[in-house]
């Protein structure tokens, strides 16, 4: 355990030199994805694929219309393209699938394929210590990683107040796909912690409320009925109202009849 983490740290510590003696530019690298993660190698990424159908989360962006076509997705590897600028990474731009056009321009820097543990890492720190999106499009790619646990790193990022709103409401939203009773319990705490700002709390209702299998209805159950916060309580209260469970109608029929 000790030797792998030594390693990680000697692995992302090698990847944040080279980006940093990178030349202003584009900064190209590729990594290994995870099982179930797959992409059009433009402007498609989708979630929990499996036998060429895509899962319920689907990333997009521009026009994409072709959602009766099944999964027309490649899986890996994720490419990350960092912009620089005065030294600093200003923009990232994410893919899985296909390949880097040859490079037109002489700002280009390719790394090439980087070990999947060493770019979540790299992506972690990065999301840890950046400001504006640069921090806030770094946590995605790290979730991306094949092999590599990352809960723990988003419920610390979630907590830091150092770190910008949005780069810790989107550690929040990922932790809530991060499937498992430890990530269940992870988001539960965000919402009791009271040195959380309402808005992250209020994301972690929501991630519990996309959890697969119905995985975080018995957390918004318990926030509905004892939170301390009515905004809180009533965002548990919206998303029982999607879940079709049971558990949540039951909840609402005592509520209104007052049993």
């Amino acid at each position: 355990m000790i030797a792998s983490l030594v390693l990680a740290l000697a692995l992302q510590g090698g990847l944040a030199d080279r980006v940093a003696a990178a030349s202003d530019g584009e900064v190209r690298f590729s990594f290994a994805t995870r099982a179930g993660v797959c992409g059009n190698g433009r402007n498609v990424i989708s979630l929990e694929c499996d036998d060429g159908r895509c899962g319920r989360h689907r990333i997009s962006s521009g026009n994409y219309y072709d959602d009766d076509a099944g999964c027309p997705c490649e899986p890996g590897p994720a490419r990350v393209a960092l912009q620089k600028r005065g030294g600093q990474v200003s923009r990232m731009r994410t893919y899985v699938g296909g390949a880097w056009r040859p490079a037109a321009d002489a700002r280009v820097t390719d790394l090439g394929p980087v070990p999947a543990v060493a770019a979540a890492r790299y992506l972690l720190d990065l999301a840890a210590r950046s400001a504006g999106d640069p921090g806030h499009d770094a946590v995605f790619p790290a979730v991306l990683a094949d092999s590599v646990t990352v809960w723990p790193d988003l419920l610390r990022l979630a907590r830091a107040t150092a770190v910008p709103r949005e780069t810790r409401r989107s550690a929040v939203f990922w932790l809530g796909q991060a499937a498992g009773e430890a990530a269940t319990r992870g988001l539960t705490e965000l919402v009791d912690d009271a040195s959380v700002e309402l808005e992250v709390k209020e994301s972690a209702v929501f991630a519990l409320s996309q959890l697969r299998r119905d995985g975080g209805v018995a957390a918004l159950i318990r926030i509905a009925r004892t939170h301390a916060s009515p905004s809180v309580r009533k965002k548990a209260l919206f998303w029982l109202g999607q879940s079709d469970d049971p558990r949540a109608l039951a909840l609402f029929e005592e509520i209104l009849t007052g049993r």
